[in-house]
């Protein structure tokens, strides 16, 4: 496999040469004029249809009113949004300009926000009622606000919320005529996405436009998506898996996409029916409250998880595909087959367009039935991450010398070629000098009845280096007396079936715990308020 320099080399021919992510926009609005692209289905109000037409003429007067406002090609928007219109139209819009758009995770505290916005010198920012006076308290550098209209869940917000008729969203207006022409360049900077940071500050994860279009074409070939599929988007739009796994796979095939502000599982099946959805990317948490209640008949034929075929698929009637990718890889660069059986609960197979390898220590390939740290291969601005933003030095330390992309992930290589995700190299805790996975004991405290959610966490020893401990979700509907003796549960299921050094310490019943991205549990935070002990 050829070297992949620092710097992208231009010699390779870029597999969307002449094209871009506004020729994607403009090639479906002429094939698929009519159709419907985008429906927002809010929680308060009137659900709202976009075709491919009317997508992108609002679009292009959403370009056109940045352009009045000052914005230009290689300027940098912060969009501090959660699931709307608003953000979809502006993301588009952005590349119209060759502006680059920088989507935030709208949980992140002042501080981060004013990381995010000094890292990337935004230009401006766009963000919602809820969140303008944090964003403009933090965001200090910026030349203008705008706010959209309406509450995170639809609604109009109080009084007190409103913004003036300079900084509405809607005065983002102007006349698609008076924008500049852009010739379509695939290595273009597109987008930025910020790591969690759960260990250091969050890294601007900088995408080309030739990126975005890479994860279409190629999220719709893993999901084998076609005209007539309607996406169910519940996942953060800020986000990766929104992004490549839903949102633009679905315009490159040309099908529709159904918008809800967050997962609701009061309100899945009844969205999911009315729009005839048939695939969504699902979350074990979504999952678990699902099957809380009845299973109506639907039309899904496919789910996308971290895991092929879990026990859920027989209850819902659908085949599910496992699939691993980060930020950093724009895609699934281990995937289930959408076509065939797959081994239920693996990850899936190497990705067509990926190197995938998988070292031991001492950087040797493991053998069947190991365990190691995963390695991922491709093209910078293609199948990888450009860079991240303004920071050369993390970049240089994310590949080896020979252009591997370090995943930080361990997984396992099964006997049959399948590959099992493990753990973040940052959950293998070190106890007396023996390596523990925390997936390991995760998965012996999810078998306990009673068990929603659980998350294992190092805590600090003073002889041991680590102990782990656990904190633990019980199940909804549990009653008092079995939740009062759940963590004495907890403690003997894992004394019978594990080493007594990966026994947790103490087992904690909380009501809930702390999220990042994707309501994955913020192990970091669980980890802050436990002393150091021994």
């Amino acid at each position: 496999m050829p070297h992949a320099p620092g710097d992208v080399s231009r010699s390779i021919v870029n597999p969307f040469a002449g094209r871009d992510v506004n020729w994607l926009l403009d090639y479906r609005a002429e094939s698929r004029g009519d159709h419907p692209f985008l429906i927002w289905e809010p929680f308060e109000g009137a659900r709202k249809v976009w075709t491919y037409g009317q997508f992108r003429e609002r679009v292009l007067r959403v370009a056109a009113g940045l352009h009045r406002r000052g914005i230009k090609a290689g300027d940098y928007i912060l969009i501090h949004l959660d699931n709307s219109p608003e953000l979809e139209l502006l993301w588009f819009a952005c590349a119209r300009l060759g502006a680059v758009a920088v989507t935030t995770n709208t949980r992140s505290a002042g501080p981060e926000l004013a990381y995010f916005a000094d890292n990337c010198n935004a230009a401006a920012a766009v963000t919602q009622p809820e969140l303008a006076e944090l964003v403009g308290r933090s965001a200090k550098g910026i030349g203008w606000l705008a706010v959209t209209e309406h509450l995170l869940e639809g609604g109009e917000p109080p009084a007190n919320l409103r913004p003036d008729s300079e900084a509405r969203f809607s005065s983002l207006d102007g006349d698609p005529a008076d924008l500049p022409q852009l010739p379509a360049d695939p290595w273009r900077h597109g987008s930025v996405q910020y790591t969690s940071g759960t260990t250091s500050r969050p890294k601007g994860v900088l995408w080309t436009h030739g990126n975005a279009l890479w994860g279409a074409r190629t999220s719709a070939v893993h999901e084998n998506l076609n005209e007539n599929d309607v996406h169910l988007v519940m996942m953060p739009s800020f986000h990766t898996n929104a992004r490549t796994y839903s949102i633009l796979p679905t315009m490159w095939v040309g099908g529709s996409y159904v918008l809800m502000p967050r997962f609701s599982a009061s309100r899945f099946w009844d969205i999911a029916l009315r729009n005839r959805c048939t695939w969504a990317s699902m979350l074990p948490f979504f999952l678990k409250a699902l099957a809380q209640q009845p299973v109506p008949t639907h039309h899904f034929r496919k789910f996308g998880l971290s895991a092929n075929e879990p026990p859920f698929d027989e209850l819902f009637g659908v085949h599910s595909i496992g699939w691993w990718g980060m930020t950093e890889t724009v895609t699934q660069g281990i995937i289930g087959d959408a076509l065939q059986r797959n081994r239920p609960m693996t990850t899936g197979r190497p990705a067509a367009g990926y190197g995938i390898r998988i070292l031991r220590e001492d950087r040797t390939p493991v053998a069947p039935g190991e365990t190691g740290h995963l390695e991922c291969w491709g093209w910078r601005g293609i199948q990888l991450f450009l860079e991240y933003l303004n920071d050369p030095a993390a970049t240089a330390r994310s590949f080896t010398p020979d252009g591997w992309f370090i995943t930080g992930d361990r997984v396992t290589l099964e006997a049959d070629g399948y590959i099992t995700f493990a753990d973040r190299d940052k959950d293998m805790l070190k106890v007396g000098g023996e390596n523990v996975a925390a997936s390991e004991i995760e998965r012996v405290i999810a078998q306990v009845p009673g068990v929603h959610e659980n998350a294992i966490v190092a805590q600090k020893h003073r002889m041991l280096d680590e102990v782990p401990v656990a904190f633990v979700i019980a199940a909804p509907g549990l009653t008092e007396g079995d939740r009062a003796g759940l963590a004495d549960r907890v403690m003997a299921e894992c004394k019978a079936k594990l080493a007594d050094f990966k026994v947790p310490r103490q087992v904690f019943v909380v009501e809930d715990m702390p999220r990042s991205t994707l309501e994955k549990i913020n192990k970091a935070e669980l980890r802050k308020g436990l002393p150091a002990i021994g």
